[in-house]
């Protein structure tokens, strides 16, 4: 991962005929009990729909009548086995995107403006690199690990599953929905872990595997990084849901 954050590559050209759709796509578990700082956070994107953008929100129920109508029984009992909302909103990402495409974007991100139309125009997915020290227990800044050859051992370099922006179809959302479906439907007991089952470390390894299959075929790139994603949305910290278990990072599981 280290070097695919690290090499620049162009994108195959066979992707720059397709077109992802400007849909802004979010997720809140119960539609009905949003609470105010997170409706804040989400009508910071109306703006664009100025730009040509829909917007929708789905929750628990929508996204699991969407998987029952796009996909087949493995999809939905993978979902239903999803026990926290941000893993049932992990998988649900990657059901809608690879089947419609479109942006799917956290509902604690804030926009903060810019034109982000560039980003539709061809069909490589985007996704942002993350780099965290297991040293300091903090996240590097990306000017310090996108195109730098300094490294540390104890960095972990990895790309995360928000922001999601694709084309129907893309391969990698195909790998990551397959490896999350069967890694959930295989264990019937015991405790997942959400990052690597359904969160960036899931999409991290389908991204490298599918980097090296390509690189095997000869092709280029068909994904992008976005080392500027964070002049165009923040994660608002404190929002009043990252003090209980809906914040994944405090649930308890009850095995």
């Amino acid at each position: 991962m280290r070097e695919l954050i690290r090499e620049a590559a162009p994108a195959d050209a066979s992707w720059g005929r397709v077109r992802i759709p400007r849909v802004i796509v979010q997720y809140w578990h119960d539609s009905g009990a949003v609470p105010d700082d997170v409706r804040e956070c989400l009508a910071s994107w109306e703006p664009l729909t100025g730009q040509g953008f829909e917007r929708i929100l789905f929750d628990d129920n929508a996204a699991r009548r969407f998987i029952a109508g796009q996909f087949g029984r493995a999809e939905v009992a993978a979902f239903d086995r999803c026990p926290h909302p941000a893993m049932r909103c992990d998988f649900f990402r990657l059901c809608y995107i690879f089947r419609y495409g479109g942006f799917y974007v956290d509902a604690d991100e804030v926009y903060q403006g810019g034109d982000l139309r560039s980003w539709f125009g061809d069909g490589r997915l985007k996704i942002q690199p993350l780099c965290y020290s297991t040293l300091s227990n903090t996240m590097v800044p990306t000017n310090a690990f996108v195109g730098n050859r300094a490294c540390s051992p104890e960095w972990i370099f990895y790309v995360n599953n928000n922001p999601l922006i694709a084309p129907a179809s893309h391969p990698v959302i195909r790998l990551a929905l397959d490896r999350a479906t069967g890694i959930l439907l295989s264990r019937a007991g015991g405790r997942l872990d959400i990052q690597s089952t359904t969160g960036p470390g899931n999409l991290t390894s389908s991204l490298v595997k599918h980097s090296i299959d390509h690189e095997l075929a000869g092709k280029t790139r068909d994904f992008l990084l976005l080392t500027n994603w964070d002049a165009v949305s923040v994660s608002r910290w404190p929002l009043s849901y990252r003090h209980d278990e809906r914040n994944w990072r405090l649930w308890s599981p009850r095995v």
